[in-house]
C-alpha cells in the first residue's frame, strides 16, 4: 500500500499547477492532505471520484485557511473528524480514516511564525494531540500520524541550524516535543530508512530557496512501534512542485 502526505497550500492553487496528472502517475492507495485552504464545494470533486478515491473532506470554519482531506481507494471502516477540542476542530487540523487492520490520521499543525499568541497556541495543540495520540493507542496501536508538524526534529532536519536556533519551527521546546514523541513510541518512518542530511519537505518561496535547497523537514509520516516492521520504504517527492512543501512516500505491508 503507497500512503502519502502532502501539503498543497491550497488544493485549487496546486490543482491549477498539475497536481491531478501528478496524482494520476504516483497513484497512492490514500492521501493525506493538508491545507486544502477550500470547501469541498469549491473544487470539482469528481476528478477524484473518477480516479476511484473516496473523499473526506474538513476545512476550517475560516474560508480559505488551513484545512485536512484524505483521498482513499481503500473504504475505511469507520472516519472521524477533528479531535474533540473546538479551538483545534475549527481549524480543520486532524482527520483519521480506520481501516481494517490500521489507523491513518492526517494532520496540519498549527504554525507559530506570525507571534507568541500562536507560538501559545501551537505548544498547547502539541499538548493536546500527544495526549489524544497515546489516549488512541490505547484502544488501536496500529496508527499511522502523517502531515505537516511545523517542527524540525534535529539538525539534520534543516539547512542552517545555527542561525535558525531561535526560529519557530525549530526552538528547543518544540525538537524537544518531538523527543518525547517519538520515545513515546512513534518512528519517523523516513530516518528508519535514510540517515543522509539535505532531505528537505520545505523551502521558502524567498531568496530561491527551493533551486538551492535551503529546506527544512517539517512533514512526517510517523507509525506507531507495532507498524515499523510493515514500513517496507519511505522517501521524498521533492521533484513535485505543486506547492511550498513536497510530497512524502511510505509503502506499507
Amino acid at each position: 500500500m503507497k500512503i502519502v502526505s502532502y501539503n498543497v497550500n491550497g488544493i485549487r492553487a496546486a490543482m491549477n499547477k498539475g497536481f491531478i496528472d501528478w496524482l494520476k502517475l504516483v497513484n497512492p492507495d490514500v492521501i493525506g492532505l493538508q491545507e486544502v485552504k477550500a470547501n469541498l464545494d469549491q473544487i470539482d470533486a469528481s476528478i477524484f471520484h473518477d480516479l476511484g478515491y473516496e473523499i473526506y473532506w474538513y476545512p476550517a470554519f475560516k474560508k480559505g485557511y488551513s484545512g485536512v482531506a484524505v483521498l482513499t481507494k481503500i473504504k475505511p471502516k469507520s472516519v472521524k473528524m477533528g479531535m474533540d477540542i473546538s479551538k483545534y476542530d475549527e481549524e480543520g487540523r486532524l482527520l483519521q480514516v480506520d481501516f481494517d487492520d490500521f489507523s491513518f490520521l492526517t494532520a496540519y499543525f498549527p504554525s507559530g511564525t506570525t507571534g507568541d499568541i500562536r507560538q501559545t497556541f501551537k505548544y498547547e495543540f502539541l499538548d493536546d494531540i500527544y495526549g489524544y495520540m497515546q489516549d488512541l493507542r490505547k484502544t488501536n496501536p496500529n496508527l499511522i500520524l502523517s502531515g505537516d508538524y511545523n517542527i524540525c526534529h534535529k539538525a539534520i532536519d534543516i539547512h542552517n541550524p545555527k542561525s535558525n536556533k531561535n526560529t519557530s519551527g525549530f526552538l528547543p521546546e518544540e525538537r524537544a516535543w518531538m523527543d518525547k514523541f517519538t520515545k513515546s513510541g512513534f518512528v519517523d518512518s523516513f530516518r528508519k530508512f535514510n540517515d543522509q542530511p539535505h532531505n528537505y519537505t520545505w523551502w521558502s518561496y524567498r531568496a530561491n530557496s527551493r533551486a538551492k535547497n535551503l529546506g527544512w523537514r517539517i512533514d512526517y509520516h510517523m507509525a506507531t512501534e507495532p507498524m515499523e516492521d510493515r514500513l517496507k520504504s519511505a522517501s521524498i517527492l521533492a521533484d513535485a512542485t505543486h506547492s511550498d512543501h513536497c510530497p512524502i512516500l511510505i509503502e506499507v505491508e
